[in-house]
């Protein structure tokens, strides 16, 4: 299939990319670059054959439909979004234009596009999360027809997405399918997410803040895993359904957190790491002994967990990855890839906390 990925050079989105150019497919990756787009992604296909990079942004409605009336796509994967709740909090703005207004305009470009051209089989994924839901008790797991509750504006900007979705479905009869998955872990996460905070914090000698007590809990999905379930809702998935991805690996967020410390001890044992001396002041014996807990993010959830029944019988996909190999798997590609994420925390970000809700000073 010729497929127009947008958000491909993201985490999510580069690992889907790579599946996709494996399993033969033609790609065009329209991306706007924005912080966490990162092109280094995907330098092992970009001269490949079948794939081919844009920059632009999909709020931009001419360049859009020129992109759909060039590449005449058999098929839409729509990932581009803003995606870190902390930064919603900072600055909702952003989040609004991309995530609202973003994919309204792919949406009214995917519908011209069909007007004027005989597609068959066409089909447009719209890619979303399960932090629409809300937040859940001590039981029970999201379903697709659990009623959405978002808490931030994240969650907002993306709910309001999944609703243009299924309304362009239903009253246009664009022919949209809709994921709504868990975190995602596992290679090419921008640094400012909880995994990668954690390693590169550690490895760093730097305290690793936990929010709150730690409480919170998350289902935890291997990002390979998840473009595969991408893959297959776009092939097999039944036009106008939602389906839920998830882990089946639900963890604390201090759990995961000492989870990872072990880990690191195992590789990187403390007294082997020569950064340790030289950023903090007392014994270090395990990694554990930066933790730091801090004060909570305004409107933190307290639980997500993902009923992903549904993909299971309907479509066949679950979860490959093993959890506890599968942390070990991206701890050791963080080790592995110092290049890659040394050339982020060299630019804007320097891992340091975002969405306190806090009011900058004026000094």
């Amino acid at each position: 299939m010729k497929l127009l990925v947008t958000g491909g050079a993201g985490f999510i989105g580069s690992n889907l990319v790579h599946l996709l150019i494996e399993r033969g497919h033609t790609v065009l990756n329209v991306d706007k670059l924005t912080y966490a787009g990162n092109l280094s992604s995907l330098s092992a296909i970009e001269d490949h054959a079948n794939y081919r990079f844009v920059h632009a942004d999909i709020c931009d409605a001419p360049a859009m439909r020129s992109l759909f009336t060039e590449f005449k796509p058999d098929g839409v994967m729509h990932l581009a979004a803003e995606s870190h709740v902390d930064r919603s909090i900072d600055g909702p703005g952003e989040f609004i234009q991309t995530n609202i207004t973003g994919t309204y305009v792919l949406l009214d470009a995917a519908r011209d596009y069909l007007a004027e051209n005989q597609v068959d089989g066409f089909r447009f994924l719209h890619v979303s999360t399960d932090e629409v839901y809300g937040s859940l008790g001590e039981t029970g797991k999201f379903t697709e027809t659990t009623p959405y509750d978002p808490h931030s504006p994240y969650s907002a900007s993306k709910a309001s997405s999944d609703h243009l979705a299924r309304a362009w479905c239903d009253t246009f009869g664009l022919p949209v399918l809709i994921t709504n998955c868990s975190n995602n872990y596992g290679p090419y996460q921008f640094p400012e997410k909880l995994i990668p905070v954690v390693i590169l914090k550690a490895l760093a000698g730097e305290p690793i803040p936990v929010y709150g007590a730690g409480e919170n809990i998350r289902d935890w999905l291997y990002v390979e895993d998840h473009a595969e379930a991408l893959l297959t809702v776009l092939e097999t998935g039944k036009v106008g359904e939602t389906y839920n991805v998830g882990g089946n690996n639900e963890m604390t967020n201090i759990d995961l957190i000492k989870l990872l410390c072990t880990i690191l001890d195992e590789l990187v044992p403390v007294n082997s790491n020569s950064q340790l001396e030289l950023s903090t002041n007392k014994a270090i014996k395990s990694y554990q002994d930066l933790i730091t807990f801090v004060t909570d993010r305004p409107g933190h959830d307290l639980r997500y967990a993902i009923d992903a029944s549904k993909i299971k019988n309907d479509l066949g996909w679950e979860p490959k990855q093993d959890p506890k190999s599968g942390f070990k798997k991206t701890v050791q590609w963080y080790l592995e890839n110092e290049t890659w994420w040394s050339a982020i925390l060299d630019g804007s970000y320097k891992l340091e906390r975002l969405g306190s809700a806090e009011q900058p000073s004026s000094s």
